[in-house]
């Protein structure tokens, strides 16, 4: 279990270099990353995210960014993406930073 915890932080810090080039803020403190799952017997590490709106014209562009971001892990052997719609994404699932760059109060 801490080695999982450990994987899940060490991914979640990876992932803050994934930027949303509209917004420039990463996707972890948007509040888009949900959760990040490592399947340690077949070495498959699932990222369950979410989007601002359906039909976000990045998606593939975070997708592969995800992608590349995080099989640069020695124990993961595939990627896969999780995409939800619930809970819906809002404003509240960003961090204080990120509202702060952006100017939310």
């Amino acid at each position: 279990m801490a080695n999982q915890v450990a994987f899940n932080e060490r991914v979640l810090g990876a992932l803050e270099n994934v930027i949303d080039p509209e917004l420039g803020i990463d996707i972890v403190n948007l509040g888009l990353i949900y959760g990040v799952d490592m399947d340690e017997t077949t070495g498959v590490c699932t990222v369950t995210m979410t989007l601002t709106i359906a039909g976000c014209p990045l998606s593939d562009y975070l997708n592969d960014a995800i992608e590349q971001e995080v099989s640069g892990f020695d124990e993961v052997n595939e990627v896969k993406i999780n995409l939800v719609w619930e809970p819906a994404w809002s404003i509240e699932k960003m961090s204080r930073e990120a509202r702060i760059e952006l100017g939310i109060h």
